[in-house]
């Protein structure tokens, strides 16, 4: 379910919140895929949560209480790469 409402929320262009290694995090997701270890991974700019702001990688498996908030943003982060050379396949991506 959480792959489904990601792929939504990064369509969309919208933030997204989660619980994550015990700690709630609030999100910009930019992109979802299968890394070269076959886990399904988020990438996405972190707004709030431990260690601030920055690029993540979140293990999809991991995540629980995913919601879409009605917060869109509109630009990509820097240092954004869609063509990320971790991923094996690339799932959904803005």
């Amino acid at each position: 379910m959480s792959e489904k409402l990601i792929e939504q929320a990064i369509r969309e262009r919208r933030n997204i919140t989660f619980l994550y290694s015990g700690d709630m995090r609030k999100v910009e997701p930019h992109l979802l895929g299968i890394t070269l270890k076959n886990v399904l991974t988020l990438s996405g700019w972190q707004t709030e949560g431990p260690r601030g702001d920055g690029w993540r990688g979140y293990h999809v498996n991991k995540i629980s209480d995913l919601k879409i908030l009605d917060e869109n943003f509109h630009n990509v982060r820097p240092g954004y790469n869609p063509h990320d050379s971790t991923m094996a396949k690339i799932i959904c991506r803005v």
